[in-house]
């Protein structure tokens, strides 16, 4: 049996702890509320949900990763950018889904009754940078942020001034896919992200690890870009289901901290640094 612990982050926004390392998030409004990403899909996130508010409940998924968005087929609206459907079905395959959970300290509880059936992604309403969501005396901003996935996006929870990155853009950002973005292009998403939002957040929350992100993440992240392309990144190997790629920056594990003391880490795929390579 799977259980979510939750702890209040502010008013508005209530964090929920998955089993796989990630972080959901629900944000409330006086009118209604949002759920920010939909975790591994295992044990009911509705029924949590459903205790910490009573008023109707949109999901926004920040990507459409196992880890994030497997607990959608629970909720009624789902937001999701399209770019990432193809990620989502691959995914969301049962032996994928299963196999990813090898990695839970909580595997060997599972059972097939807390899975949840995967969602139905065409079923899911399109989301991109520029949209808002009102949830009455408060409002949700999106911004794309591509890299991680091509479809990942950053939401700014606007009257609370939290800008919550995702894994578009956190200490430990995986960047070694095929569909993942090069490390160039990578870097222009975030000084975007950088303009577009400048001013407008004093806090950064992510979906892994204490979900406590430092306010210089984004500019941190852009700096090992910049290492990497110029030829001084630390470049240690690391492996994740049967993948090599690269952490930029030396990690003091498993405490997950830079060993340089700097903020934000890339993990890379040498042969996709420059857009033209």
């Amino acid at each position: 049996m799977v259980n979510f612990r939750t702890e209040k982050v502010t008013d508005h926004i209530t964090r929920i702890f998955g089993i796989s390392t990630e972080l959901m998030y629900l944000v409330e409004g006086n009118q209604k509320a949002a759920l920010i990403d939909t975790g591994s899909g295992f044990g009911s996130l509705k029924k949590v949900v459903d205790q910490l508010t009573d008023k109707s409940v949109i999901v926004l998924l920040t990507h459409g990763h196992v880890d994030h968005a497997m607990g959608a087929a629970e909720f009624n609206t789902v937001y999701m950018n399209h770019k990432d459907d193809q990620i989502f079905r691959l995914h969301g395959e049962k032996a994928f889904r299963w196999k990813g959970m090898e990695m839970s300290q909580d595997y060997k509880l599972l059972e097939e009754s807390d899975y949840i059936e995967t969602g139905d992604v065409t079923a899911f309403h399109d989301m991109k940078g520029g949209d808002h969501f009102d949830l009455g005396d408060v409002h949700i901003d999106i911004y794309d942020c591509p890299g991680h996935t091509k479809g990942s996006v950053a939401m700014l929870i606007r009257e609370e001034e939290v800008l919550l990155t995702g894994d578009a853009c956190n200490s430990f950002t995986f960047l070694f896919e095929d569909y993942s973005l090069t490390i160039e292009e990578y870097e222009e998403s975030l000084k975007k992200l950088k303009r577009e939002t400048a001013g407008k957040f004093k806090r950064i929350l992510l979906s892994h690890g204490d979900g406590n992100g430092t306010v210089d993440m984004i500019d941190g992240v852009i700096q090992v870009c910049e290492d990497i392309k110029n030829g001084n990144a630390d470049d240690i190997s690391f492996q994740f289901k049967g993948t090599t790629g690269y952490m930029a920056k030396e990690m003091k594990m498993p405490e997950m901290i830079r060993q340089d003391g700097g903020h934000g880490n890339i993990v890379y795929n040498k042969e996709r640094v420059f857009l033209d390579t």
